[in-house]
């Protein structure tokens, strides 16, 4: 009996010990967990951006374009050159397959009167475009170079120099030309528009009235582009040049755009050192030297203002609510409104509160330039910006102890304080955003370059229509 009862035992424990076997092994090679296993790629796939599920297996479209088309676009900024190589599938509408993306400082704008020196300064650029292109695909591929509001502030003839010797470069390579020129700011905020909405795929008809708004800030100059909604039939967009009716397949948009040349970040940070020196004339006139309250405390440097004199700005440290509040003047809110509402600088522009309520609002370039480095996320409110403005015009380093290089980034910055004062009163202030509007930012979205080059490379490629196959 005690026999059969420690066979009986024996049986139950092995048999336990075979169902855990089982069942570890289902574990270990069950189809989710294999998946997890496999090594994550390093090239970030966005073949799907637009298009999610589309069969793009095709050799040639319907108008004898071949089924891979390529574009180059650079953006001549006012900090600097940054050149696009795409490469679409372009069977149906164009869907992106892959971008190479190089930038190199200085831009063309700091060449001035050395026409020759500013397209020279795109070799490193012309030579990625080269390598990026295959051999057979270059003869029909086209290249833009289109310059923004840093060329545009030049004086005289000196744009107009430097972009007939870059067309003269240009010519050099074998890739087709298809514009080199001085894009206007309304062209510069819908193509960034345009490329956010692409790669989010809200430019699909199911999408419709969920397209995202952008707010771009680049050295010289701010743009705002959205889609705004009227609620009551009686109420419309006021007609004028901020309108923008966009055709975009088979689809029309009616935009609001605005691009404030200026109200980039560095020409602001200019514009507001110099604020200081208008309103202490008279002291900076007698001791050569003015204190601001946007610089770090005992931080001295020699500016040259606005009427040629160069003044020693020494800074007080004082904290954000003194910066703001010079940082408040250079919106002109006080401008005559001609045209109401209007936002700042006496521009008009439909209310964000009433004409834009859910969608996403999307900023970029120096906007994600200010916040990363710091920590903030891919998304916050804008109240949460103007909190992490005070701890940085404070001087405060420990909320950002455990912020990888943040601390470095901002004892090598001096103006730090200022440049995130003004960004954060740019969209509380200036574009009216209320506070506990959430707002998103990024450098890439699904692994392509926001901004405006993609948005205008689509256009280009529509327009080209150079690499027919039949």
């Amino acid at each position: 009996m005690t026999s059969i009862k420690t066979k009986k035992n024996l049986f139950l424990k092995c048999a336990v010990a075979a169902t855990l076997c089982i069942l570890f092994l289902w574990l270990l090679y069950s189809p989710s967990t294999v998946y997890q296993q496999q090594p994550s790629s390093v090239k970030k796939d966005v073949s799907s951006l637009d298009q999610i599920g589309v069969n793009q297996t095709c050799s040639a479209t319907k108008d004898g374009q071949p089924a891979t088309e390529y574009a180059v676009m650079i953006d001549a900024g006012s900090s600097g050159s940054r050149v696009h190589v795409y490469r679409f599938k372009v069977c149906n509408d164009p869907v992106l397959e892959d971008e190479v993306f190089h930038m190199l400082s200085p831009g063309l704008s700091s060449f001035k009167e050395d026409a020759e020196g500013a397209a020279q300064s795109l070799s490193k650029l012309m030579e990625i475009a080269v390598q990026s292109v295959p051999k057979e695909s270059q003869g029909c591929t086209p290249i833009a170079v289109k310059a923004t509001a840093g060329l545009r502030m030049l004086p005289g003839q000196q744009s107009k120099n430097i972009l007939a010797s870059v067309r003269k470069y240009l010519e050099t390579y074998p890739f087709p030309i298809a514009d080199v020129e001085i894009m206007e700011g309304k062209d510069e905020g819908v193509y960034a528009w345009i490329t956010v909405n692409y790669l989010l795929g809200k430019l699909k008809k199911s999408q419709r009235g969920q397209s995202a708004a952008v707010f771009d800030l680049g050295g010289a100059s701010t743009q705002i582009v959205f889609e705004p909604s009227f609620h009551i039939p009686t109420e419309s967009m006021t007609e004028g040049d901020h309108q923008y009716n966009l055709d975009y397949q088979n689809s029309t948009y009616e935009l609001y755009q605005h691009s404030y040349l200026g109200y980039g970040l560095n020409e602001a940070r200019k514009r507001i050192k110099n604020e200081m020196i208008t309103t202490w004339k008279d002291e900076a006139s007698r001791t050569g030297q003015v204190y601001h309250p946007c610089l770090p405390l005992n931080h001295q440097e020699d500016f040259e203002s606005s009427n040629g004199t160069v003044i020693k700005l020494i800074g007080t440290g004082a904290g954000h609510a003194e910066c703001r509040g010079i940082i408040e003047k250079v919106f002109n809110k006080d401008k005559v409104c001609e045209l109401a509402p209007c936002a700042f600088d006496g521009v008009y522009q439909p209310p964000l509160v009433d004409t834009f309520k859910g969608n996403d609002l999307f900023v970029f370039s120096y906007f994600y330039d200010l916040t990363k480095p710091l920590g903030m996320p891919s998304e916050f409110s804008v109240r949460e910006l103007g909190e992490l403005t005070e701890k940085v015009c404070k001087g405060e380093t420990t909320p950002f102890q455990h912020v990888p290089n943040a601390i470095k980034t901002l004892e090598d910055n001096p103006d730090f304080c200022l440049d995130l004062t003004y960004t954060y009163n740019l969209l509380r202030f200036g574009y009216d955003i209320p506070s506990d509007r959430l707002v998103r930012t990024a450098q890439k979205i699904k692994g392509a370059e926001t901004g405006w080059c993609l948005g205008a490379s689509i256009a280009m490629l529509d327009e080209a229509k150079l690499c027919l196959t039949a």
